[in-house]
């Protein structure tokens, strides 16, 4: 895999973690990867002070290594932006979904949508760039007129491909959210 190329899967796997923390109506780990705590003096994600566990299609139960922690993780939940309530019994963190709103899912597929189009975005500049670099080595004398062209085929080949990855992601993530 060349450069570019490379450069073009990282804004896809980088799309593909961010729909991972999209939530669609059952209750996924994932979602809180974003979410830190103050775990003495140092912001630590909540899978690195507790066991995350889903009990029930729509339940986590974020069980912290330390039992006062409990207090912190729920600090940590209700200042996210996930939008829900967590409960605090004293040794776990339970976290009850709700079942999503017609309109909420509309949002999220707008989101998503965004979110897929900011990744095309990526995926383009890099094209530019690979382009870019490429027209340089032709006037330095590094690439003949036919080599520039069989270069920047291959770089639009690419751009091709990971654009028509996106959308597949995209489509399968609404479809994923308008449908559960």
């Amino acid at each position: 895999m060349t450069g570019y190329e490379e450069k073009m899967q990282k804004a896809v796997d980088a799309l593909a973690n961010e729909y991972a923390t999209i939530r669609a109506g059952r209750a996924n780990p994932r979602i809180l990867d974003k979410i830190r705590v103050d775990y003495y003096g140092s912001p630590t994600n909540i899978q690195g002070v507790a066991n995350v566990s889903v009990p029930e299609a729509r339940t986590l139960m974020i069980t912290p290594w330390e039992p006062s922690m409990a207090k912190a993780i729920e600090k940590a939940i209700l200042a996210s932006d996930l939008g829900v309530t967590p409960n605090n019994d004293g040794k776990n963190v339970i976290i009850n979904f709700p079942e999503l709103t017609e309109e909420r899912r509309k949002e999220l597929a707008k989101d998503i949508k965004k979110k897929g189009e900011e990744a095309k975005v990526i995926v383009r500049n890099v094209r530019r760039d690979a382009k870019d670099a490429a027209k340089k080595q032709n006037k330095a004398g590094e690439l003949s007129e036919d080599e520039l062209a069989d270069a920047e085929d291959d770089i639009q080949k690419a751009t091709d491909k990971f654009v028509e990855e996106i959308d597949k992601m995209i489509e399968s993530k609404t479809k994923e959210i308008m449908t559960v």
